[in-house]
């Protein structure tokens, strides 16, 4: 039950992050109408959400190896409830992106310090369940998101979403309070220094394999991550839907998650983690293989144009917890900091896809497609550089 407890919350607070991205996508028009502003504008918004969030989850994790692990995220939980809230009553446009990116600052550290309080908890084998069964429960954010933030636009406009996530913030900062112990006692906690935290990140930024891991992770996950950057895109022009109806790009990334997840924490122990790595990026080429096609020969509809990003996110599910703590258990005295690098890396990996992938993909499936081999092409090459 503690094991179960501890997986609950920390996926809830690894939820955050995907609902403050996708919750207000079904909003786009309205919020891009109410303030005057373009669509690229409006992914710009986005962009600088991204760029916070990924400048700060270099710190949560090493905040948390100095002043502990609750601590950490029930302040930053705080800002991010407050700021979130007052992007329902911003005056401007530039207000709003300037809230946003405060929110950034915040949103990403239940995520971050989450996987640390796993790795102190629980062992090797332990651990990979665990994180497959936090990333599975966790899976169902982005799947809920759009489709919440669709009907709340439907009911609210484009101030229900902000209000929904504020509240969301408050309800998660009780939850850790109560039913997230503090993983790591007081005669464990690294001194808070600038200059040993200096050296601390220059060690992990100049350790080959850790990079090497970090890059496999944020490309593998980049591939998918390109479609969600451009929901609005796929969905509203590609795939003619309407704002209620982002489930459809949604369910199938996160199935394959979810099913993947469930699929390692079933066998985690029973089969060695280089069988799940290399079974996972088999499965991942195979579903780059059926996108390409299908995108090439078919034209976009629903369901056949998404179905393949089931088969990759499958294969990425199986990948990535393993990856994450062998790169997490490259500093064993410094796994806050670790997951703060891994996070980072991710999170630009999804701003670069979000500035500058994205335009390049705009109104063309067969595009996507291509993004989504290119990416998964380059986690492969850093993983096996990682081994080598």
């Amino acid at each position: 039950m503690k094991h179960l407890r501890t997986a609950l919350v920390v996926a809830a607070l690894s939820t955050l992050g995907p609902f403050s991205t996708d919750t207000y996508f079904p909003s786009f028009p309205a919020l891009a109408t109410h303030f005057g502003v373009n669509e690229i504008q409006m992914q710009s918004m986005l962009s600088w959400y991204l760029v916070a969030l990924a400048g700060m989850n270099l710190f949560h994790g090493a905040f948390s190896d100095s002043f502990g692990r609750q601590r950490v995220i029930l302040a930053a939980l705080g800002i991010y409830t407050t700021t979130t809230l007052a992007c329902a009553v911003a005056p401007s446009f530039g207000w709003l992106v300037a809230l946003r990116t405060v929110q950034g600052l915040a949103a990403g550290a239940g995520m971050i310090v989450g996987r640390a309080v796993i790795r102190d908890l629980f062992p090797g084998t332990e651990a990979q369940k665990l994180m497959a069964q936090a990333a599975m429960l966790a899976g169902l954010g982005p799947v809920i998101a759009p489709v919440v933030g669709g009907w709340l636009h439907v009911w609210f406009g484009w101030r229900g979403p902000f209000v929904f996530l504020g509240l969301l913030g408050a309800v998660l900062g009780c939850a850790c309070r109560f039913g997230l112990p503090e993983s790591l006692p007081a005669h464990l906690r690294q001194s808070f220094h600038p200059g040993n935290l200096f050296r601390a990140y220059t060690e992990t930024i100049r350790h080959p394999a850790f990079v090497l891991s970090c890059l496999a992770l944020a490309f593998g996950g980049g591939g998918f991550l390109l479609y969600v950057a451009t929901a609005p895109d796929m969905v509203l022009n590609i795939l003619k839907l309407s704002e209620t109806q982002f489930a459809w790009l949604f369910v199938p990334i996160i199935s394959g998650l979810v099913l993947g997840s469930a699929v390692t924490s079933r066998l985690a122990g029973r089969l060695p983690p280089s069988l799940f790595v290399q079974c996972g990026f088999v499965v991942m080429g195979l579903g780059v293989l059926i996108n390409l096609a299908v995108n090439h020969w078919l034209t976009p509809r629903v369901p056949w144009t998404v179905l393949p990003l089931t088969v990759y996110t499958f294969g990425f599910s199986l990948v990535a917890p393993v990856v994450t703590i062998e790169g997490l258990d490259l500093f064993p005295r410094r796994k806050g900091l670790a997951a703060s690098v891994q996070g980072f890396t991710h999170i630009v990996a999804f701003a670069v896809v979000a500035a500058w992938v994205a335009p390049l993909v705009y109104r063309s499936g067969f595009k996507h497609a291509v993004g989504l081999a290119l990416f998964m092409g380059l986690s492969g090459l850093c993983y096996l550089g990682f081994k080598l």
